[in-house]
């Protein structure tokens, strides 16, 4: 089960390959990438199919040979349609390949469409990760080299001051404060101007930055926490359906499990079923 943090600490420890590579592959219609941020540039290059990833407050539909690119610091989410799909994912520090870019703090482009010359790198990037023959990552890291520099050319699009830089990543912060809080107390009832009070925000302030960053409601986000919590506890069998709903905080039955098929498309009582 994904973390329910809002930010996201990345560890690349390998000095001499400090990024992440892999493919995200699926055919269910669901969010397969929970909201998250960190300080590493993510890339989301669409190999088959399409996808949308939500950057911030944008939606972007891609399809395949579309890049989707997530700044330093920037909240996103990726969702499948139901249709398959196979989506290169590349995650990196600006700074562990370049300082002159990193110093810049630059802002590329969200969507890049048609390039050829991105195509061609992210083919080999994709076949060398697939193969993993010898020197696979030295030509790995070149290639992203030479991405690095075909976007700082073509599409960067601001670059960001430090105090612009600071103002982003504490606005992120204080929502990581509220969604930990809720991860710990989502059991019983939370109400709006209880979250508003830890980031010291009034109540219509806080429901506004709440629902621009993470496109729904907290009460929304509140029972997608519940949801996903009983998911878990019905598949390890601990308890019925009705002790299951209590014990993440839902009081009525028939709203749990409304919620429940719309999430899953399934009932919990077939959860519980299908675990015994």
């Amino acid at each position: 089960m994904q973390s329910l943090d809002l930010y996201e600490q990345k560890v690349l420890s390998d000095p001499e390959f400090p990024m992440q590579m892999f493919v995200n592959r699926g055919d269910k219609k669901k969010r397969y990438i929970s909201p998250h941020w960190h300080e590493h540039v993510e890339l989301h290059y669409v190999l088959k199919g399409r996808t949308l990833l939500q950057v911030n407050q944008k939606e972007i539909p891609a399809e395949q040979g579309n890049l989707v690119i997530v700044n330093s610091n920037e909240l996103h989410s990726g969702y499948c349609d139901g249709s398959y799909m196979e989506v290169l994912v590349i995650i990196f520090r600006m700074e562990d390949f370049s300082r002159e870019l990193a110093d810049r703090d630059i802002l590329f482009e969200s969507l890049i469409e048609k390039d050829e010359v991105i195509d061609g790198i992210m083919t080999v990037i994709n076949e060398e990760i697939e193969r993993k023959e010898v020197g696979y990552r030295l030509i790995c890291k070149g290639e992203l080299m030479k991405l690095m520099v075909r976007l700082a050319r073509k599409y960067a699009v601001k670059i960001l001051t430090e105090c612009e830089s600071d103002k982003r990543k504490k606005q992120l912060e204080r929502l990581n404060r509220v969604l930990d809080y809720i991860r710990l107390n989502y059991p019983r009832k939370i109400c709006n101007r209880e979250l508003a009070e830890l980031v010291y925000l009034s109540e219509g302030r806080f429901l506004h930055l709440f629902k621009e960053s993470m496109d729904m409601s907290p009460i929304q986000y509140i029972n997608e926490v519940r949801i996903k919590k009983a998911m878990n506890l019905l598949k390890k069998g601990e308890g019925t359906v009705m002790e299951i709903a209590s014990s993440v905080g839902f009081t009525d039955y028939n709203h749990f499990s409304r919620q429940f098929r719309r999430y899953y498309n399934c009932t919990p009582s077939d959860i519980l079923k299908k675990n015994k």
